[in-house]
């Protein structure tokens, strides 16, 4: 059985994917009464108020808890938490070490989802103690499949990783925010110019994922002289490059800052 410890947004989005894979042996708690009446009719689940019960039930345990309730949440449970039991932390910023010295089992997996989990688009970076067998991965690998594609990495790029899987989103959606803005200051709709990008964003999207690498996309649509390179000339001029750069460090010395905390 696969428990849910935190029955948020997050647990919902993975909850839909394991279900519309074919699995619905699946126990939650919830500490929020509104909450769990909604995942028990939505998903015909079976929910409760005690993480023990979770706990103490269920083979593969997927925290998913606000990090700064973790602490308390794991000295409840760990009297239930024996060495055959997995554990899954979706919490951001906290290593593995940490559920190390708090559990009895060694089979701890730390995984960071991103947003588009909620469309069964996600990509969710992996990290997992050295001890762990493929055998104890693969289910786990099965449940963040179902909402999207997996990477596994050594737990000291997830930081780094995060600034790409994690944060990009948000980043992409300033991008938009920004060309929506200027679409507007020149006349047009915000409306038709929202249509326009998320189009044309679809498509892009499909011409990386058939191969095509960003730079030769980018040739590709810039003639030289042209609108796109008059564009493209701004860019550089700004120094986009530095810019990015210095977001994602910005973005990765905060994660370094809260898996320290």
């Amino acid at each position: 059985m696969i428990g849910f410890i935190g029955g948020g947004k997050m647990a919902e989005a993975l909850i839909q994917g394991i279900i519309l894979h074919g699995t619905r042996d699946i126990l939650v708690s919830d500490p929020i009464a509104t909450r769990r009446s909604y995942l028990s009719q939505l998903f015909n689940i079976t929910v409760t108020t005690l993480n023990k019960e979770v706990a103490s039930s269920c083979n593969i345990i997927i925290l998913a808890v606000k990090p700064q309730d973790m602490s308390l949440v794991l000295d409840e449970i760990a009297p239930e938490i024996t060495q055959d039991k997995t554990i899954v932390s979706i919490a951001a910023g906290i290593p593995i070490d940490f559920f190390q010295k708090k559990l009895a089992t060694k089979k701890i997996i730390r995984v960071m989802p991103n947003a588009p989990v909620f469309v069964q688009e996600g990509m969710s970076i992996i990290s997992v103690d050295q001890g762990l067998s493929e055998h104890n991965l693969a289910p786990v690998l099965d449940i963040f499949m179902s909402v999207g594609k997996v990477l596994i990495l050594p737990e000291e790029h997830m930081n780094a990783m995060a600034t790409i899987s994690g944060c990009g989103p948000a980043f992409f959606a300033m991008f938009i925010e920004a060309l929506t803005s200027a679409g507007v200051t020149m006349g047009l709709t915000k409306e038709h110019v929202a249509d326009a990008l998320v189009q044309t964003m679809v498509g892009t999207t499909k011409m990386l994922q058939s191969g095509m690498s960003p730079e030769k996309l980018r040739e590709m649509v810039t003639s030289p002289g042209g609108m796109t390179f008059a564009g493209l000339t701004v860019f550089e001029e700004k120094k986009i490059n530095s810019i990015v750069t210095h977001a994602l460090q910005a973005a990765r010395n905060r994660g370094v800052e809260l898996s320290e905390k």
